[in-house]
């Protein structure tokens, strides 16, 4: 009788332990973005305590006055002489602040929503008639789908602008008749359509002019908003518009974004020469836009809300944001314009 034969068993290849190594993710650094966020809302502080003061005293929120006429649209020498003078800025500085963060903290949630890695809010202070540059997120990861394109794209300036509406409510409503009216040397800004639609639902039939309104400064941190909601909307390149062009029909993106560059060089020649600058930038980021699956494509729903996107442009859009500003007119006073 013979022994039987012992079996020699094997692992098969993939029951074997494999080693597997995970990246670890870049340390984020919480503090950097906190730090710009206190900076801005010190710039902001500081220019929109210049318009309290001067709405206080009934003059136009970029009245040149006799002190600090150096830094008249940055009076930060007067706010280090005297700190609680940073205090008349609070309407201006939390007005402008909570709109910005509304609308980086809806492109942020969908991020988190659709697993797409992206940064916290980053603030841009600057010493500028508004006291900032506005804010930005950047996205560090593929975003999978259309349909996250779109909602990540439009989830901004949908919050943005809910909140610029409301601020934009209670700024008319605390605003008065203008007793002076801005002079050559000051600046002197064009109103969008949503200005006059709730100028006109808020006041009805005793609604003034803009121009011949005071308006609040809690209306002016409005009138950014909007302004930033509209840049945001054009249709071009990797701007918000141009992710939702993009998430919508990605083969119109190329053509859509050089159509925007296109209108805004007559723009910039005969209404304001800071969409040159905007065409500029369009350019230079480039007509591409990253990879995003074609298919599937968005609902038919997303097709809807893409076209309330339209409607949001069109009601905060202005053609000329400050006027008297256009290249025709510099054009003109270099003597090379006729």
């Amino acid at each position: 009788m013979s022994e039987p034969t012992p079996t020699i068993t094997s692992t098969p290849e993939f029951y074997r332990p494999v080693e597997v190594f995970v990246a670890r993710p870049p340390r984020r650094r919480t503090w950097l973005y906190v730090l710009f966020f206190v900076l801005t809302v010190l710039t902001t502080l500081v220019v929109g305590a210049r318009m309290e003061f001067n709405f206080l005293h009934n003059q136009t929120a970029f009245a040149v006055g006799n002190d600090d006429s150096v830094f008249w649209f940055f009076p930060l020498p007067r706010a280090l002489r005297d700190p609680t003078y940073l205090l008349l800025g609070v309407p201006f500085s939390a007005t402008l602040m909570l709109i910005l963060f509304a609308h980086e903290m809806g492109h942020y949630l969908y991020c988190r929503y659709y697993g797409v890695n992206a940064t916290l809010p980053f603030f841009v202070p600057f010493p500028s008639l508004f006291g900032t540059m506005g804010a930005f997120i950047r996205i560090k990861s593929p975003i999978r789908s259309r349909s996250a394109l779109f909602d990540i794209g439009i989830a901004g300036p949908i919050a943005g602008f809910v909140f610029a509406c409301t601020a934009l409510a209670i700024g008319l409503t605390l605003s008065k008749p203008a007793l002076v009216l801005p002079t050559s040397s000051e600046y002197e800004f064009g109103y969008p359509l949503i200005f006059h639609i709730l100028g006109r639902l808020v006041h009805g039939a005793s609604h003034l002019p803009l121009r011949a309104t005071n308006l609040h400064p809690v209306a002016i941190a409005a009138w950014v908003g909007m302004f930033a909601t509209a840049l945001n909307l054009l249709p071009g390149g990797q701007l918000d518009g141009g992710h939702i062009v993009f998430s919508v029909s990605p083969r119109f993106h190329r053509i859509v974004s050089t159509l925007t560059i296109v209108v805004l060089i007559p723009l910039a020649i005969y209404y304001w020469d800071g969409w040159l600058l905007w065409a500029v930038l369009l350019r230079l980021s480039g007509l591409r836009h990253p990879i995003v699956p074609e298919w599937p494509g968005i609902t038919k729903g997303r097709r809807w809300v893409g076209a309330f996107g339209l409607i949001m442009l069109i009601l905060t859009f202005t053609p000329t944001p400050i006027a008297h500003n256009s290249l025709s007119e510099l054009f003109r006073e270099l003597g090379i314009w006729h």
